[in-house]
């Protein structure tokens, strides 16, 4: 008897290889399982304060999420297609059952937005300042029984607020500060945290539509993926905005180079990290116009974002971006980063080792990439980065998951996964290097069965 051939997810399908029948009700009903299990997850008690249970149920989740997208391959294109941008409105709009449940950073964004909108710099004034006294509400700053309670900052006389770091401005760049901004002013009274989280539903279902339609039924590795409605939607973090426009900006940029340089410097100055894609974005490239057509549109866009808030800040707009980055151990290689680095070389090493890495990496891309396929290079380089810095708060993983949606190489959304092991748990090193491992297997699979549909989405 001939094993019947497996379909790669939106590959063609003949007559007879279209979805068996109760192909799309299994899909189905574990799609429905997966919202049921984010569900729970997100509206269970305890959350950070029990990391043991708060990781037992995103494995329950991720390993749903696993089993719907490879029954996904038997459906299908069109059916495929509904049933990713469907089931990816469900998945997402988990993420509003509850306020931020694991990040208090979008309380950040909500004040920023406030602070704009009473015609003040964000990177003026930290929230504690008494210039900005009249801005504050019983919302985010407050006494009683609350601040006993966790995620909470203390301040003065007894009294707490929700946002994080409150004695410090904000580092956050000028399109996402313009964001808070449009939230802000777009919400009703009263509305406290639920607009940023319907804005992230929004913005990550945005972004399931670009993928569909460059990608096909591969943007089920977005649109179900556990990290988008926890970390984009009930987080509400504004990476989301940023993967955004690094997914308009790679599907355009082999076609327009400068439009597509244009979004990519759009999605750098929302948040920083996409600058790793620019590699990505000239794969391939050999004439310098080729390249200038690319950075020159991306540079003009970041400094013009900039330029508002510089005419109207007093202080530095990059706010607190440099002590964040002390902070994090980025400067030192402490607090986990660099984590795997670290166990093949001295601490004081490790630094140096990331940069000539990156350095490699982004230029191997540039000269061997697939000018038709930036995302493959993006990809790579992204995922290398996750795996030298190990960051240790898994929001920053939505640009990774979307690249995986981009690409198909479904063995790097380990990385993504680690990045949530290290975010809730003191093993995020042993994740990242477990990551790593996944990641070479699945190299060294492609590498000696470059053929195989059932590998390759």
């Amino acid at each position: 008897m001939t094993a019947a051939r497996r379909t790669p997810i939106g590959a063609a399908t003949t007559p007879d290889e279209t979805s068996r029948p109760g192909t799309v009700r299994r899909t189905v009903a574990l799609l429905a399982a997966l919202v049921a299990a984010l569900a729970l997850t997100v509206t269970r008690t305890g959350q950070l304060a029990d990391p043991a249970g708060l990781i037992g149920w995103y494995a329950v989740c991720w390993a749903l999420f696993a089993a719907a997208a490879w029954s996904l391959r038997r459906v299908p294109p069109k059916k495929a297609a509904v049933l990713v941008v469907a089931g990816g409105l469900a998945v997402g709009t988990v993420g509003l059952l509850e306020p931020p449940r694991t990040s208090t950073d979008s309380y950040r964004y909500a004040w920023d937005g406030r602070v704009q909108a009473a015609g003040i710099s964000p990177y003026d004034h930290p929230p504690i300042a008494e210039e900005l006294a009249g801005l504050r509400d019983d919302w985010l700053f407050t006494d009683g029984p609350i601040c006993r309670t966790a995620y909470m900052s203390w301040l003065w006389g007894g009294g707490c607020t929700r946002i994080n770091r409150p004695r410090v401005p904000t580092i956050y760049p000028p399109v996402s500060e313009a964001y808070f901004l449009a939230v802000h002013t777009l919400s009703p009274p009263g509305s406290r945290h639920k607009p940023l989280q319907v804005g992230g539903l929004l913005l990550a279902t945005a972004t399931t539509l670009l993928l569909v339609r460059q990608a096909g039924a591969k943007a089920c590795l977005w649109a179900w993926c556990p990290a988008v409605p926890i970390e984009a939607v009930n987080n509400a973090h504004a990476d989301v905005l940023a993967v955004f426009l690094a997914v308009a900006a790679l599907a355009l940029v082999a076609r327009r180079r400068a439009a597509g340089g244009a979004l990519l410097g759009g999605a750098v100055a929302a948040k920083f990290f996409p600058a790793v894609l620019l590699p990505g974005a000239l794969s391939g490239v050999r004439r310098p116009r080729d390249a200038m057509a690319v950075l020159v549109p991306a540079a003009l866009v970041v400094v013009l974002a900039y330029l508002p808030y510089v005419l109207a800040s007093e202080a530095s707009v990059f706010g607190y971006l440099g002590g964040y980055a002390s902070e994090e151990g980025y400067s030192t290689g402490s607090d986990g980063r660099y984590g795997l680095v670290r166990l093949l070389v001295p601490d004081a090493w490790a630094l140096p080792v990331v940069v000539l890495a990156m350095g490699a990496v982004a230029a191997y891309t540039i000269r061997k990439g697939d000018p038709a396929r930036p995302w493959q290079g993006g990809l790579v380089v992204t995922g290398t980065a996750f795996l030298l810095l190990t960051p240790g708060y898994s929001w920053y993983a939505l640009l990774l998951v979307a690249l995986v949606a981009l690409d198909g190489r479904w063995e790097w959304l380990g990385v993504a996964a680690a990045g949530a092991v290290a975010y809730v748990t003191g093993l995020g090193t042993i994740a990242y290097a477990l990551a790593a491992l996944g990641v070479l297997a699945g190299w060294a699979v492609r590498t000696s069965a470059r053929t195989a549909p059932a590998l390759a989405y």
